[in-house]
């Protein structure tokens, strides 16, 4: 999920003063409210994938859980400098590591137990969803702040469920993970949305 605290900067084309900086770069890609559709979209194909087929077998469900993994862990990393202030990246920069890390262990045994797959997508979720919520409340001059606690929230929840609810069976899982993806993917697509006309306002 990305967040700005000063959604007045030009987003698209223009020059400005640290336009060669990488950091700068990242920043004005992180801000912009097609990167966060691309987020929406990283969560929802994969939900849709697992929703449609979910009597697929175990190595494929770790297969498309940790390939969305790590693809979101690199849009969440970009969009940490979309905030200027350290205090609001290390939250973004953790959650991104964390993507990272759980895709990478996924990957890594795809032949994994339901139990294990389900612990490590489940408390990625609520520990990423509690720092996004976080991130919200002290970003200032955050707009549409409702949206944004309201797509934490929802990964904190879903991180809740999926951990309260262990699935018993593969399919249990891949229709549980599949349907939170969607919601995510829906909820982030509101959000860039709501983000982009926060920015033709104040364009």
């Amino acid at each position: 999920m990305s967040t700005s605290s000063d959604p007045a900067r030009p987003q698209h084309g223009g020059t400005t003063a640290g336009s060669g900086d990488p950091a700068d770069l990242l920043g004005r890609l992180g801000r912009s409210w097609t990167w966060i559709m691309t987020m929406a979209v990283t969560a929802f194909v994969p939900g849709v994938i697992l929703l449609a087929w979910p009597r697929g077998t175990l190595r494929v469900l770790t297969v498309v859980v940790g390939v969305y993994l790590l693809v979101s862990g690199a849009l969440r990393f970009v969009s940490v400098f979309a905030h200027r202030e350290a205090g609001e990246r290390l939250p973004g920069v953790l959650a991104a590591v964390l993507f990272l890390l759980a895709g990478v262990l996924v990957l890594r045994h795809p032949t994994q137990t339901v139990a294990v797959l389900a612990l490590v997508v489940g408390a990625l979720w609520l520990v990423t969803g509690v720092l996004a919520l976080y991130t919200a409340v002290v970003a200032r001059g955050l707009p549409h702040r409702g949206v944004v606690l309201g797509v934490a929230a929802l990964s904190a929840v879903a991180g809740v469920v999926v951990l309260a609810l262990p699935a018993e069976s593969a399919v249990a899982l891949t229709r549980l993970l599949g349907l939170w993806l969607v919601l995510l993917g829906l909820a982030e697509a509101a959000l860039a949305l709501a983000w982009r006309g926060a920015l033709r306002q104040a364009g």
